[in-house]
């Protein structure tokens, strides 16, 4: 990372930029007669405060100097040279951008993609290498961490959470007659891997009530690929069963619920299967018959 003392050295003004800028490719000639790398030519994005990248639309203070938008609405001046930040768009640092390939924010954390700037936020939401936030619902725990440290943060943090073995066991959901809205967690261990199970009551209109039962996998999406599982309620003459292929925890659960890609029963049909008020869901994981 450059020293926010040089950035008013490598960034032009927006007259000489404009001058410059022209189709410019991902390398091009420095001061000293060598050729610049896109390294080099990135480096010129990186915002002085936070050392993010400065992407379009770009906007620079008097004297050219620039900073990235996250940024920008919590300075009361420029960074570099203290003088009024404006709202005077850099067009030729624009343009110079969309021909640069910028690393992921995660590079230090393994990722080595590089991309153009509209790809490099959509790339960064779903990274494998982006910080796992904790796997439990709700947004009552602000953890977050490598995959790595996802169970020791669940053995510690949350030990209620029950953890059964096996490749088929019996979730049970107690007192489902709680008003509310509740969740239900627990663990399942097989092949390897760490599973986790949720089932979600929701209220809806009118005192409605739904239920969401889904298994996302302690794991990557690439991971989460080679398995599958089966949710089952069984109930005098009556089977209802859900296939799928588990979430890795990197996606959650909240988008699953939202779209009903997800076991989704009613109020009804849980009281038709409970018994004294507890909830039984058989769960099964299995390993996908084309996996190595």
């Amino acid at each position: 990372m450059p020293n926010p003392k040089n950035m008013s050295r490598q960034t032009c003004s927006s007259n000489t930029t404009k001058a410059n800028s022209g189709d410019m490719p991902v390398s091009g000639r420095k001061p000293d007669g060598t050729i610049a790398s896109n390294n080099d030519l990135a480096s010129l994005f990186e915002c002085p405060v936070c050392f993010d990248y400065v992407l379009p639309p770009i906007l620079q203070c008097q004297s050219g100097h620039l900073v990235c938008g996250a940024c920008r609405p919590k300075l009361t001046c420029c960074p570099t040279c203290r003088g009024p930040l404006g709202n005077i768009r850099n067009l030729g640092m624009e343009k110079v951008a969309s021909s640069v390939l910028f690393p992921c924010r995660y590079v230090s954390s393994g990722c080595e993609s590089t991309l153009i700037y509209t790809e490099k936020s959509e790339h960064e939401e779903t990274c494998e290498y982006r910080p796992y936030s904790c796997p439990c619902p709700g947004a009552s725990c602000k953890w977050q961490g490598s995959l790595d440290q996802v169970m020791p943060h669940l053995m510690t943090t949350h030990k209620s959470i029950t953890n059964l073995q096996g490749e088929d066991i019996v979730f049970l959901a107690t007192d489902i007659t709680l008003p509310g809205a509740v969740d239900w967690v627990m663990m399942q261990s097989c092949f390897g891997h760490h599973f986790m199970l949720v089932l979600e009551k929701q209220e809806k209109y009118d005192g409605h009530q739904q239920f969401f039962a889904i298994v996302q996998l302690i794991g990557t999406r690439k991971q989460a690929d080679n398995f599958a599982y089966r949710l089952e309620l069984n109930g005098p003459k009556r089977r209802l069963t859900w296939e799928a292929t588990p979430r890795s925890i990197h996606e959650g659960v909240s988008s699953a619920i939202t779209k009903s890609d997800c076991l989704v029963f009613d109020s009804a049909i849980a009281h038709m299967f409970a018994e004294n008020g507890n909830l039984g869901i058989n769960v099964t994981v299995s390993m996908c018959c084309n996996c190595n």
